[in-house]
């Protein structure tokens, strides 16, 4: 029988890299992600103001620490 729940551990958020850069956190995963939310049927992110909250809910999902 397959196991179908989560684990308890989890790998996010990441450390915050040293210099406070992470060369994988760049603006084309921003624009693949929006281009997949829109994909899913959401309207497309189409403003500068919708792109900036995308980019600050995917920084804080992978390096916020838990509060």
């Amino acid at each position: 029988m397959t196991d179908y729940r989560l684990p308890d551990a989890a790998n996010y958020p990441v450390p915050v890299p040293k210099d406070g850069q992470d060369a994988r956190f760049t603006r084309g995963m921003l624009f693949d992600i929006a281009r997949r939310i829109e994909d899913a049927g959401y309207p497309p992110i189409t403003t500068g103001r919708d792109l900036v909250r995308l980019m600050e809910a995917l920084y804080r999902f992978c390096y916020a620490e838990d509060r």
